[in-house]
Order: structure tokens, then C-alpha cells, then sequence
């Protein structure tokens, strides 16, 4: 199955059905079918199979399209988070190579910047006409039939676990392993039968949790698409269009609860609750759960490498913790319906409950590698199973908790940050002598990133400073948001930093 499929089987079911809401624009399913097919043919103009193309927009109904119609042509769609400075837009596209680069006016610059310094990038495509050739020529004249398929093992999505510089990894996807990731989701939490469903998608699509839109059409449901989230867009989105099902980042869900027209917001259209991406406070869950009586809330544990999701804790089990378990809200649930998962020591012998070892998983989900990393690709397999890196125990239930990764990546807001990166340009200041990352607890980014610094002289660089000269390096997320001056790391006896203690002082 490829993942055009999705839309089409939907389509031959419900043609007339509203497939996509955008800011006063509605989609059927038959219309969203011909114009995949139309883009699909366009594309072979511009490049061939096998080649990437990048989406560099903020969410639209044609990186919805992309997300069909560039795998559909035999090519790969590389997503690329538009949160990224112009530099890292480069960096992340001199790793990939593309052909081509979908873009609009607002990020146009950073999109000239990187075809500038990629010479693999030859054509400027913009979903507004603003610049180089208008995504709708490339639709003008073309066929509304289904091009020539590609076979459902070859790449189809290339997702950058981190959205970072040439360090990350890119992780391949196939059009077997999306769809089985979709496919997973939407067979673990069976849909309301009451009425139509609403599906209202906040989630930027050049993260692996836009699959969501697939999931959602695999149903054949409606998706309110946001361009970007905001808790006002979203409880106007809510209102208008009568939603009936959302998932959220812990970060999203706490800014609904903080906003002030939430009281007077009619919210009791919405039945399910998905969240994941991060870990959720579980002060905010339960708010969630009392503010939204008529939800029944769902977590996933997923990540890029597995298309999605494939461990759930279900309406169940919230009710189950509402009723006199309330450990069980940090629960990641049980592995899903077409994924298996087991902790492991660090030999790859199966722990027993209650031990905590790393969470390893299984299926068709499972990504077929990084990108011309095959060292790295090797590094994370063992014996056909998965290797997360994330350290988790397994009680006598089956159910799983995540316990802590094992490398230093922090999660804040639903971003991955690396440590080691942020670290890199701390180190460039000329009044930085060392400098050690790490994640502390926050009630509404699930971690904020916190600096340790071992000053260069007797004059120490501020706050302020610090922050300023991350900036002009990183995207925003992956700036530290607090800046702790010491006289020196505490290490080990071989000079590596213990942080383990860092992590403990800044709590």
C-alpha cells in the first residue's frame, strides 16, 4: 500500500466528503485525490525518482498534497522544520541533497540561502507564486489519473530526528512504514460512530506527528488543518467546525488551559485526546481530564524512527487512573495492535517487570535506516528489534513507563535538542572556558534547556549575553532559557562532566 492510498481509498468510499478545512477553504476527498495525481505528474518534470524535494512552508493544504503526491512520484519528501535559522535550513539540506525546495514568501530567503550553498538544489517552487515557479504550474495541464507506482518499500519521507545541523540523522521511511504507522494509530483507538468526525490536526506536518492527517483520512474524517498553532486558533477552530477529536503536544495542551477564552469556549463537541511527543506533567493531564469531562484521553509513545506511535495508553487506563491509580497517568502504555516492544540489558537479554532497561521496538513501522549513515543504521538495531535509546521498565501488567534516555536529548515544547549542539556554540564565545546542556523540568515545555557555565576570565558573561549569542546560531527552542555561572564543572576522573549532578542542582 503507498501512501497516496490513504486519500484515494477514501476517496472511492466518500468523494463528496470535506477531506481538508484551511482558513475558509474546504478539499473533498475526490478533489484531494485528482490534485495529488496532478502534482505526482507535474513533479517528473523538475526531477526524477529517487530525488528529494524539501517543504520549507509553515502548514497548507499543499504540503498536504506533498506529502502524497512527492512519494507518489517515486521521489522523497524531506520535511524541513521551519523553527530553523537559515544556516541550519542549509546544514540540514547539504546533508540531503534535494532536487528541489517547496517554500513560501516568509522563509523565501532562507530557501535562496540554501540553493545557494547546495548546488544539488535547482528549482525554487512556491505554494503563494511569490518567487521562482508557482506550485500550481507544476499542477496546469497535468492528468488527474494515478501516475506510474513505486514499489511500497522504496523511500518515500525523510524526517530529521533533531531538525539540527549535519550531526542529525535523517531517517528513511518508506511508504510501507508510514502507512503501517497510520495504520497502527487508527486500528488502536477505534473511532466515534455517533456522528461524522472532526479531526483538528495543530501539529506543524514537517514533524512525524503530521501523520495524524493520515490517520484521520484513513477513516475517511474531515481535518482542520491549523497554519500554525495557537490556543485562540485552536478553540476558534474547535467552535467552528465542531471537533471531535485532536491530538496535542503537553506543551499545546498546557497553553489551552492557561488561555482565558477556554471558559467561554463550547469545547464539548471534542470526545478523544491524543498527546504525545513529550513528556506531559501529569499536574496538566489531570486538569485536562476535569476540563474536558466528555474526552477520553490517549498517550502515545512514538518517535521519527518508528512513523509514528507504537505504544498506547488509552481512555481505559485514564479512567482507570482517575479512579484510584494515579501512577498510572505517567504511564506510556501497552505496545499497540502492530507493534511489539520488550526492555532489554545491555547485553539484549529481556529484563523482567519492574527493571528497567532500554525499550526496544518491533514492526513494519520501523524506519529502514538513516541516511547515508550505515554505521549508525547497524548501531541501532539488534536482532530485527529497534533500539530506542530510551530507558523504560515493564510492570507485571505490561504496561511500559519511560524511565529517562539514555543519551542527552532534551524535549522542550515537542522539540528534540541536543545537548551537544548547543554546547558547540556556547563553546564559541570568547567568554565561555566549558559549558555542559541540560534539560530541567518545566510545567509548560515539558524541559527547558538550561546552560552550565565554566567562565573563560574573572568577568562573567551574562544571561542576557549567553542567550543573544545562542540566537544568532540556533533556532529559538534550542536556546537555553536559563544560564547557570559556575566556578567549574564537576567531572569525573577521566575530565568527563558528571551530569548527572548538573541535573539534580538545576531542578
Amino acid at each position: 500500500m503507498l501512501i497516496s492510498d490513504v486519500v484515494a481509498f477514501a476517496a472511492e468510499r466518500e468523494p463528496e466528503v470535506a477531506a481538508l478545512e484551511f482558513e475558509g477553504t474546504t478539499w473533498t476527498f475526490g478533489e484531494l485525490r485528482r490534485a495529488i495525481h496532478r502534482l505526482a505528474h507535474g513533479l517528473t518534470g523538475i526531477a526524477r525518482p529517487g530525488d528529494r524535494i524539501a517543504v520549507l512552508t509553515e502548514n497548507n493544504p499543499e504540503y498536504v498534497l506533498a506529502y502524497h503526491a512527492v512519494p507518489l512520484a517515486g521521489m522523497v519528501l524531506l520535511p524541513v522544520n521551519y523553527r530553523l535559522a537559515p544556516r541550519e535550513v542549509a546544514d540540514l539540506l547539504a546533508d540531503a541533497r534535494p532536487t528541489a525546495i517547496i517554500t513560501e514568501a516568509k522563509y523565501l530567503d532562507a530557501a535562496r540561502h540554501a540553493a545557494v550553498e547546495v548546488s544539488s538544489i535547482s528549482t525554487i517552487i512556491t505554494v503563494d507564486g511569490s518567487s521562482g515557479t508557482a506550485l500550481s504550474e507544476l499542477l496546469d495541464g497535468q492528468p488527474g489519473t494515478e501516475p506510474e507506482r513505486p514499489e511500497e518499500n522504496s523511500p518515500a519521507w525523510l524526517l530529521y530526528t533533531s531538525g539540527t545541523t549535519g550531526r542529525a540523522k535523517g531517517a528513511v521511511l518508506t511508504h510501507r512504514n508510514v502507512v503501517a504507522g497510520a495504520v497502527n494509530a487508527a486500528l488502536s483507538w477505534p473511532r466515534a460512530t455517533e456522528r461524522r468526525p472532526v479531526a483538528l490536526v495543530p501539529w506543524p506536518l514537517c514533524h512525524i506527528a503530521g501523520y495524524n492527517v493520515l490517520v484521520a483520512h484513513l477513516a475517511a474524517e474531515t481535518v482542520v488543518l491549523l497554519r500554525r498553532y495557537s490556543a485562540e486558533g485552536f478553540l476558534e477552530a474547535v467552535q467552528r467546525h465542531r471537533v471531535t477529536a485532536t491530538t496535542v503536544a503537553p506543551t499545546m495542551l498546557a497553553m489551552l488551559l492557561r488561555h482565558p477564552a477556554l471558559e467561554s469556549c463550547d469545547t464539548s463537541t471534542i470526545t478523544r485526546i491524543g498527546y504525545g511527543s513529550a513528556p506531559m506533567p501529569v499536574a496538566t493531564l489531570r486538569e485536562a481530564m476535569s476540563r474536558f469531562p466528555n474526552a477520553g484521553f490517549r498517550a502515545g509513545f512514538g518517535m521519527t524512527e518508528l512513523a509514528g506511535n507504537a505504544l498506547a495508553h488509552g481512555p481505559d487506563g485514564h479512567r482507570e487512573a482517575a479512579g484510584g491509580r494515579p501512577e498510572l497517568l505517567a504511564s506510556a502504555g501497552t505496545p499497540m495492535l502492530l507493534s511489539a516492544a520488550r526492555v532489554v540489558d545491555d547485553d539484549g537479554a529481556e529484563c523482567p517487570p519492574e527493571v528497567v532497561g532500554e525499550l526496544e521496538i518491533r514492526g513494519d513501522q520501523v524506519f529502514s535506516g538513516y541516511w547515508n549513515r550505515p554505521e549508525a543504521t547497524a548501531e541501532a538495531f539488534r536482532d530485527g528489534w529497534f533500539r530506542t535509546g530510551d530507558l523504560a521498565r515493564r510492570d507485571a501488567e505490561g504496561r511500559y513507563a519511560i524511565v529517562d534516555r539514555r543519551k542527552d536529548m532534551i524535549l522542550t515544547g515537542g522539540e528534540n535538542v541536543y545537548s551537544r549542539e548547543v554546547e558547540d556554540v556556547l563553546h564559541q564565545h570568547p567568554g565561555v572556558a566549558a559549558a555542559a546542556v541540560v534539560g530541567a523540568p518545566d510545567e509548560l515545555w515539558g524541559e527547558r534547556v538550561v546552560a552550565v557555565i565554566e567562565p573563560a576570565g574573572a568577568e562573567h558573561p551574562t544571561e542576557q549575553e549567553i542567550r543573544e549569542f545562542c540566537a544568532t546560531h540556533l533556532a529559538g527552542y534550542k536556546c537555553p532559557r536559563a544560564v547557570l555561572v559556575v566556578d567549574a564543572l564537576p567531572r569525573n576522573t577521566a575530565g568527563k562532566v558528571l551530569k548527572r549532578e548538573l541535573r539534580d542542582r538545576v531542578r
